[in-house]
Formats: structure tokens, C-alpha cells, sequence
């Protein structure tokens, strides 16, 4: 459930912001599929669930985490739904 006054989407410029790079890089990382956003019509705009499971992650493991890790992960599970239509197996 979405907080009150805390937004649902950022951005890319305001998630550069919070992860402290430069939107350019961000851009980038996202045209390449390995960050997460979602493109409405010309526009990017970056989940703020995918920011706090960055975040959440760095802190959980005290290292390095990789977001085209992540969205290799999500491609790689959007594939094996799409192959097996849905299936858990």
C-alpha cells in the first residue's frame, strides 16, 4: 500500500537524484534493460518499489548489488511464464 505523500513512481532525474548518478547513466542503464522503469508513451518512470528493493538489498547483503542482475532475473522469469504460460514449473 503506497504511502501517503510518498510517490508511487519517480523520475529518472529523481532517481539519479536518490542514487546519486549522474540521469544520463540512469537513462542508459535503463534503454538497456538493466534497470528497472516503465515507459509511458516517450516518458520513463522508475517504480519506487524497485528503489527500495535496491536499497533493501544493498543493506541486507553489505555489498555490491547489481540492478541488470535484478532485471535479468525479471526478464529471465517473464520468458519461462511466456514459454510455459504461467505455469510454476
Amino acid at each position: 500500500m503506497p504511502n501517503a505523500g510518498r510517490p508511487v513512481f519517480y523520475t529518472v532525474r529523481e532517481s539519479a537524484r536518490l542514487l546519486r548518478v549522474d540521469a544520463s547513466t540512469l537513462y542508459r542503464a535503463i534503454r538497456e534493460d538493466a534497470f528497472p522503469a516503465v515507459k509511458v508513451r516517450t516518458r520513463y518512470v522508475v517504480p519506487a518499489v524497485a528503489l527500495d528493493r535496491l536499497i533493501s538489498d544493498a543493506a541486507e547483503s553489505g555489498g555490491r548489488v547489481d540492478p541488470a542482475q535484478m532485471a535479468a532475473e525479471r526478464r529471465t522469469a517473464r520468458e519461462v511464464a511466456r514459454v510455459t504460460g504461467g505455469a510454476p514449473w
